[in-house]
C-alpha cells in the first residue's frame, strides 16, 4: 500500500481563505511546508502564483493542489471541504515550465527572475517605449514603438496576454506568445507565436528618455536596458487538478467565451 502524501496547507490572508483553512485543519491532518510532499493552497490565482514563486525561491519544488477562494481562480480547483483525500488521489498532474527573465539595467545591475504567467515590458512615463526585438539572435523588429510587449506561457496566455488581444495557447502546445501592448509602429503588427525553446531579447532604444520596466508576474525591475527571456526547463512546476475540470479544458473553453 502506497503511503499517503504529507500535505501542507497554505491560505491567502483573505477572510474567506482563512475560514476555509480553519475548517480543513479541523477535518484533516497537515504538516509544516518543510516536511510536506505536496501543498494545498487556498486563495485565488494571485496566491497560487505567490506559492509557486516561493517554491522556486526556496529551491524545493512539490505539487500544488489549489482551491479557489479568490475571484477568477483559473489555476485553482473548486473549493470543497469534503473528500479531499479522494480528490488528491484522482487529481491529474500538469507540468508547467516557467519563463526565466534576465534583465540588465541602465545602471549595470543584472537580475534573473522566474515567471509562471508572463514577462512584460512596460513604458514608465507618458513617452512610448521604443524596443528592438531579437528572436534567436536575429533582429526580428528593428523598432517596435508601443506601450509595452509581453511574452506569455500557455498557462499565462489567458491572463494579461488575453487582455492585450494575444492568442490563447493550449497547455502542452510547446509554444509561447509574443504580444505587443498598444503598438504604434508597426501599427498592424499583432505579435507572434513562437516555439517554447525560442530565446527572445528586447533592447530598449533610448532608455533614458523613454524608460521601460520589466515585470515577471508580479516582480518589477525598473529602468531596464536589455531583457532576455526563455523557458527554464530546470525547474518544472506541477499543478494538480480535478479530472473533470483540468487546466487544458479551461484553456480550450476560454476560446468560446464571447
Amino acid at each position: 500500500m502506497s503511503q499517503e502524501p504529507r500535505r501542507a496547507l497554505l491560505a491567502s490572508p483573505t477572510q474567506a481563505a482563512k475560514a476555509a483553512e480553519e475548517r480543513l485543519r479541523a477535518a484533516y491532518d497537515f504538516v509544516p511546508v518543510e516536511q510536506a510532499d505536496m501543498i494545498i493552497a487556498l486563495g485565488g490565482d494571485g496566491f497560487m502564483l505567490q506559492t509557486l514563486h516561493s517554491m522556486l525561491e526556496g529551491h524545493r519544488i512539490m505539487p500544488v493542489f489549489g482551491m479557489n477562494l479568490g475571484t477568477v481562480g483559473f489555476l485553482m480547483n473548486e473549493w470543497r471541504l469534503e473528500r479531499l483525500d479522494q480528490r488528491i488521489e484522482a487529481a491529474k498532474a500538469f507540468k508547467v515550465n516557467p519563463l526565466r527573465m534576465t534583465v540588465d539595467t541602465v545602471d549595470g545591475e543584472r537580475f534573473s527572475i522566474p515567471a509562471i504567467n508572463e514577462v512584460s515590458l512596460l513604458r514608465e512615463t507618458r513617452q512610448t517605449a521604443k524596443l528592438e526585438v531579437h528572436v534567436n539572435g536575429r533582429t526580428a523588429l528593428a523598432e517596435l514603438v508601443c506601450d509595452g510587449v509581453l511574452v506569455a506561457t500557455p498557462a499565462g496566455s489567458t491572463a494579461y496576454n488575453l487582455s492585450a488581444h494575444g492568442p490563447i495557447l493550449p497547455l502542452g502546445s510547446g509554444l509561447v506568445a509574443l504580444t505587443p501592448i498598444s503598438p504604434f509602429r508597426p501599427r498592424r503588427w499583432r505579435g507572434a507565436i513562437l516555439p517554447e525553446n525560442t530565446v527572445i531579447r528586447f533592447s530598449v532604444l533610448d532608455p533614458v528618455k523613454r524608460p521601460v520596466s520589466a515585470v515577471a508576474d508580479q516582480r518589477e525591475v525598473r529602468d531596464v536596458a536589455q531583457v532576455e527571456i526563455q523557458i527554464d526547463r530546470g525547474t518544472p512546476l506541477t499543478l494538480l487538478f480535478d479530472p473533470e475540470h483540468t487546466l487544458d479544458d479551461r484553456i480550450a473553453a476560454e476560446q468560446f467565451i464571447a
